[in-house]
C-alpha cells in the first residue's frame, strides 16, 4: 500500500444535508406515543375551556367564572416538582406544582386538543391549573417541528374549580 492509497481527498460534491422526512418524523411519533402510553406515562382528564360560552372581560381577555368542556383523558409524562410552603401576609399558604410534558402532534392530530394556559387537569384526587406554557423540544434540531408542549400546574385552592 502507498502513501497515495491512504491519502484523503475530498470529493467532488457534498454530501447530502442531514434530512429528517415525514417517514422519520411519523417514526418517532409512533414510538413516542407507545412509550408514554404503553411504558413510562401517566395518565391525567384534561378539562378545556369552553371558548363559545365563556364570558371573558373585552379588554384583559380573562374570566372570572369559566365554562368547561367534557373531560379528555390524555397520555402524558409528568415531572412532580413536589409541595411547597410559602409565607404569606396572612399565614401559610402550601403550593403544589409539576409539569406535564405533553406529546403535541398525538394531541393535535388524534384528539383535536389545544393546551391552553387556564385550563384545568385532574392529577391524582386534585385539580391544577396550567399557569405557563413552553415548547422545548425540537425534532432533530428543526425548528418547524417541535414535538412537545410543557404546561407548568400549580394546585388549585379549594372552590377554585366545580369540574365544569
Amino acid at each position: 500500500m502507498s502513501y497515495d492509497d491512504t491519502k484523503w481527498s475530498q470529493p467532488e460534491t457534498p454530501p447530502p444535508p442531514l434530512f429528517f422526512n415525514k417517514k422519520e418524523r411519523d417514526l418517532v411519533k409512533q414510538v413516542n406515543e407507545e412509550l408514554i402510553e404503553r411504558v413510562i406515562g401517566q395518565q391525567i382528564l384534561y378539562y378545556p375551556i369552553d371558548l363559545e360560552t365563556t364570558n371573558f372581560h373585552p379588554l384583559y381577555g380573562e374570566a372570572i367564572y369559566k365554562n368547561f368542556l367534557s373531560p379528555v383523558k390524555v397520555h402524558v409524562l409528568i415531572n412532580w416538582e413536589g409541595m411547597e410552603t410559602k409565607t404569606q401576609h396572612y399565614g401559610l399558604d402550601k403550593y403544589a406544582s409539576f409539569v406535564i410534558h405533553f406529546h403535541k402532534r398525538r394531541l393535535i392530530e388524534n384528539q383535536n386538543l389545544y393546551v391552553r394556559e387556564g385550563d384545568f387537569v385532574l392529577y391524582g384526587k386534585y385539580h391544577y391549573e396550567i399557569v405557563t406554557l413552553t415548547e422545548p423540544k425540537e425534532l432533530f434540531g428543526q425548528v418547524d417541528y417541535r414535538f412537545e408542549i410543557a404546561a407548568k400546574c400549580i394546585r388549585a385552592r379549594e372552590g377554585t374549580f366545580d369540574g365544569g
